[in-house]
């Protein structure tokens, strides 16, 4: 299996204007993911049989929403992008187009802003709604993605990102997803700690995935296409804060939700046991306490 990616016709980046869209480099370098062979993130034997129920309800949400995908495709028009999958194989992704088609002719690949001058007035309304990943159905029914998993990031970022953080190339130890645990609970990239914070929970989605989990986080992302912030009701929404514990300032996540005082109280930070503290019972809620004690 290949898992070099040539950029080489590309707009290189060096490591900080692959982040911020500063000055690029003369010599383009050669994109790699050799250390996403052997993930240290082991998941569970759930992702092991996920796809005989994820590909056929993609297929019939591929159905229902075909003829809104077959309009967005003729205007504003469907976007294709090469990403990073599991195990670092290549990919064509699809998305509607939300952005001007010169978009980084002048800063080249660099993240998306919350208020992104390169978005069209139509794609801030399908990014608010969500709706410029429908095309994504077509990756999960060819097996290239699933509905719920890590983000697919492209190539060039993958390389940047794999030598600014460590562990990163764990999270490519399962088929990336449309939605998943870190999409549901952080906005999108926008810097290197966004990521960080990212890769926390998508660790955690990989070492404890499950069906149930998938549909919670099914039912949260539907809710959201219709404004309704279901999270804390189903069980998937994480606070996530920097641990104290450690040289690297570490960070961590703390459960929240109805389902919070009954989660696994043998979760490590730093190999230090974490304790939950308790919910106010009356008034404001109060936020939930993260107390480590020592082994």
């Amino acid at each position: 299996m290949d898992l070099t990616v040539d950029v080489s016709n590309m707009m290189t980046l060096s490591r900080h204007s692959a982040l911020t869209g500063a000055e690029n480099l003369t010599s383009p370098p050669q994109v790699t993911c050799e250390r996403a062979r052997q993930p240290r993130c082991v998941p569970t034997r759930y992702f092991s049989w996920r796809q005989l129920w994820d590909r056929p309800l993609a297929l019939v949400l591929l159905a229902v929403f075909s003829p809104l995908i077959a309009m967005l495709a003729c205007w504003p028009g469907i976007f294709r992008q090469t990403r990073v999958g599991r195990q670092g194989r290549r990919f064509t992704m699809y998305k509607i187009r939300t952005m001007r088609r010169d978009a980084e002719a002048r800063t080249g690949a660099v993240w998306s802003t919350k208020h992104d001058p390169r978005l069209t007035r139509f794609g801030r309304v399908l990014r608010h709604l969500h709706l410029d990943e429908l095309p994504q159905l077509v990756n999960v029914v060819r097996g290239e993605m699933a509905l719920v998993g890590p983000r697919p990031e492209r190539p060039i970022f993958v390389e940047v990102l794999a030598q600014e953080i460590p562990g990163y190339v764990e999270r490519l130890a399962v088929l990336p997803g449309i939605t998943g645990l870190a999409q549901v609970n952080l906005p999108p990239d926008s810097d290197l700690d966004s990521v960080r914070r990212k890769l926390h929970l998508d660790r955690e989605y990989i070492t404890t995935g499950s069906f149930w989990l998938d549909v919670r986080l099914l039912l949260c992302t539907a809710s959201r296409l219709i404004q309704l912030r279901l999270d804390r009701q189903l069980g998937v929404a994480r606070e996530l804060h920097r641990s104290p514990l450690g040289p690297d300032d570490s960070i961590a996540a703390r459960w929240v939700g109805p389902d919070a005082l009954t989660a696994p109280s043998d979760k490590r930070v730093n190999g230090k046991k974490r304790q939950l503290g308790e919910q106010g019972v009356r008034g404001k809620r109060r936020p939930y306490r993260l107390r480590v004690r020592p082994r």
